[in-house]
């Protein structure tokens, strides 16, 4: 006990005074996961909208096959990419392992079944009134798109939103492809497990309380928008 709450108050002091390691890991871990979300919400949205209003052949198909990538764990997709990227994999020439960017790459596709799922399941329960309107009154596809959008901006944030939470507290991907390289691949999920690995608890309590303060905010944000009653508690 006397152990937890000394590491729980150096936590605090580390915090609190600006640790330049601390706060640089929880950057990375920022800039990483914040690049994977930009860049899963736009193809994200743009299936979830045609699995919603598309009739094509193979839809049904390509809904299961996005429901069963929910159920893929991170160190799968991690295994997968590391093999796809090491030297003797087939992109192994652009010498992307153990780059921020293969963690992007993983991570982009961590979340996007989730954002996928989640969307199509926020547009599917929509009143489908706004594109038909949209549409009537002489409005683009492409407009009209962004008017569905926008009438389910609320449900379509709680996605990004949980999308987000996903991949910025997950480890086995990240350490796979990013190789937790000090100053360079280090997250706060993998600098916790090194850190707790060495004994160094009051450096995984402090990055620990930057995630727990991120699912408080997420949380906070969420319940926000079901406040506005846009999406079901």
């Amino acid at each position: 006990m006397d152990v937890l709450i000394t590491s729980t108050l150096e936590a605090f002091r580390l915090l609190l005074s600006g640790n330049a390691e601390i706060w640089e890991i929880v950057g990375i871990s920022f800039q990483v996961s914040t690049l994977a979300i930009l860049f899963a919400v736009p193809p994200a949205l743009l299936t979830a909208f045609f699995l919603t209003y598309g009739n094509f052949p193979g839809r049904r198909l390509l809904i299961s096959i996005f429901n069963t990538f929910l159920a893929v764990p991170a160190v799968v997709i991690g295994l997968t990419l590391f093999i796809i990227l090491s030297r003797q994999g087939p992109l192994g020439d652009f010498k992307l392992l153990f780059t921020q960017s293969a963690m992007v790459i993983g991570q982009f596709l961590l979340c996007l079944p989730i954002l996928v799922c989640m969307a199509h399941v926020t547009l599917q329960a929509a009143n489908r009134a706004a594109w038909e309107t949209a549409r009537t009154l002489g409005a683009s596809p492409v407009r009209a798109f962004f008017t569905v959008l926008y009438e389910n901006r609320f449900g379509l944030t709680a996605t990004l939103l949980a999308g987000y939470g996903r991949i910025i507290s997950e480890v086995g991907a990240s350490m796979m492809l990013g190789g937790n390289i000090a100053h360079y691949t280090r997250n706060i999920p993998t600098a916790i497990a090194l850190e707790t690995s060495k004994g160094a608890f009051a450096e995984g309590i402090a990055l620990g309380m930057v995630l727990l303060f991120l699912a408080f905010l997420l949380n906070g944000l969420l319940q926000y928008l079901q406040g506005k009653g846009s999406i079901n508690p």
